[in-house]
């Protein structure tokens, strides 16, 4: 049989260290030896999960034990009770939005880490808290309600080029974008480019992520698969009174949508891993599960979580650099928001709390975001308004009316072909679960969220290139 080494172990979420040792040597046992690799990981990825069902287990005790020591456990173990009621939830664009989505943000509204909770117009359901999903916890921080995708970003560079280049120019834009991006589950460039973020004091300090520390360099600059994209397009800028003192017209635009790559998809597994085994949490809340901002695996999830977003940050920058050097124009402007985060923030009330904003854009006053559509429907450069009721918040896209199977199953090629022909769309790579059609009408959601936020342009796809 195939056999398990320490980086398998590691990229299931093991520990550095004790644990990884004694895990090897418990899958020598007897007991094992017919096993697959997959079966081995998967009993391992349990004992992960609840390390103290293992406590007494003749082979498995010390691998769990040295995953959560037993002192560590009657310090640190918790078993919260769900309130009866869910807190008051502001709910935008309820019309638009699937029975599974509402009730995962009542679940959240539930525990008792949990002071104030909304859902945007775009949400539908996920793990845990619901994609458009908006929570603000007490001194507690939740992996999955940030998302598997620390840090997924939105970038948008304006440049004062003509729009009548998209046409003229347009068998070159596309080689740009095929030249300069890299997309797909573990791809990176040919030759990253180096950055300081990657000589951060996390990767030596934090073991997790200094286990992350090749992927990382290796992927930066680069984007992942499913919804991810870089895409040219018309920006028409309409707010005469914008940050920029740019007046109000076409650019080019140039907008990119990406996250923290396997560095994030790291951290979000081992951490997720280790508030499920610290939080107990019943069945429909159990991916709610939290680290107190007050222990040592909190305030190690903050740091790596806050690596990741820099992390994301700067893929993006690299991306836009290289292109913009390809055209030979700086851009005029540029306007980039997280939307898998949490922060700290305070509420009207003046508490202090984490706001998570899974698939969620910040909206406070004056904050500066892009809402994108689909890869023919437009995208907005936004202000947002502050407002309490939302959580300073707003949607991070248009949001999904189709989950990524049936939207392979009900739209045919010959659809999105004659779909993309119809809006005058060049798409390089995608499937048929990014097909315009699996989205929600942007237009829709824009009208529900009127009250979150101010829209300074908009941003209409060209050519668009995805994993």
């Amino acid at each position: 049989m195939a056999k398990i080494k320490k980086v398998h172990l590691l990229r299931i979420g093991f520990p550095n260290g004790k644990a990884c040792q004694a895990a090897l040597k418990a899958l020598g046992h007897d007991a094992y030896r017919y096993l697959s690799r997959e079966d081995k990981l998967a009993l391992l990825e349990q004992v992960l999960d609840n390390p103290q069902r293992y406590y007494d287990h003749p082979q498995l005790e010390a691998t769990a034990r040295a995953i959560q020591p037993e002192k560590g456990v009657d310090a640190s173990w918790e078993t919260p009770v769900l309130r009866e009621k869910a807190l008051p939830i502001r709910i935008f664009g309820e019309e638009h939005i699937e029975p599974g989505a509402v009730n995962q943000i009542y679940v959240a509204g539930k525990l008792p880490v949990a002071r104030a909770a909304a859902l945007m117009p775009d949400a539908h359901q996920g793990y845990g808290l619901p994609i458009g999903g908006v929570l603000a916890t007490e001194n507690a921080v939740i992996p999955y309600a940030v998302g598997v995708d620390i840090g997924c970003r939105m970038c948008l560079s304006m440049f004062e080029i003509p729009v009548s280049r998209i046409q003229q120019d347009h068998r070159q834009l596309k080689q740009l974008l095929m030249e300069h991006t890299t997309f797909g589950t573990g791809k990176g460039p040919e030759k990253p480019m180096d950055d300081p973020v990657l000589e951060r004091e996390e990767f030596a300090t934090i073991s997790t992520v200094k286990n992350l520390k090749d992927k990382a360099w290796k992927q930066i600059g680069s984007s992942g698969s499913g919804n991810h994209f870089v895409e040219f397009g018309e920006v028409q800028l309409t707010d005469p009174d914008n940050e920029w003192d740019l007046p109000t017209g076409q650019y080019l635009g140039l907008l990119s949508h990406s996250g923290s790559r396997g560095l994030g998809a790291g951290i979000a597994q081992h951490y997720t891993r280790l508030a499920k085994s610290r939080t107990r949490l019943p069945g429909e809340a159990a991916h709610l599960a939290w680290l107190s901002m007050d222990s040592e695996e909190g305030q190690e999830y903050w740091l790596a979580m806050n690596l990741a977003g820099d992390y994301a940050s700067a893929c993006h920058h690299h991306i836009h650099h290289r292109i913009s050097r390809a055209l030979g124009e700086k851009p005029a402007a540029v306007v980039e928001n997280h939307h898998n985060f949490a922060w700290k923030e305070q509420l009207s009330t003046g508490e202090a709390v984490i706001v998570h904003r899974k698939g969620a854009t910040p909206a406070g006053k004056g904050v500066l975001g892009i809402i994108p559509g689909s890869m023919t429907a437009p995208g907005f450069i936004v202000r947002g308004k502050g407002i309490p009721e939302a959580i300073h918040s707003a949607s991070h896209g248009a949001g999904r009316v189709m989950s990524r199977s049936k939207a392979k199953r009900s739209i045919t090629g010959h659809d999105l072909r004659k779909h993309l022909r119809d809006h005058k769309v060049t798409l390089i790579g995608g499937d048929l679960d990014e097909a315009p059609m699996a989205y929600k009408d942007i237009s829709k959601v824009m009208a529900s969220q009127q009250s979150l936020v101010d829209v300074l342009g908009r941003f209409q796809p060209k050519i668009v290139r995805m994993a």
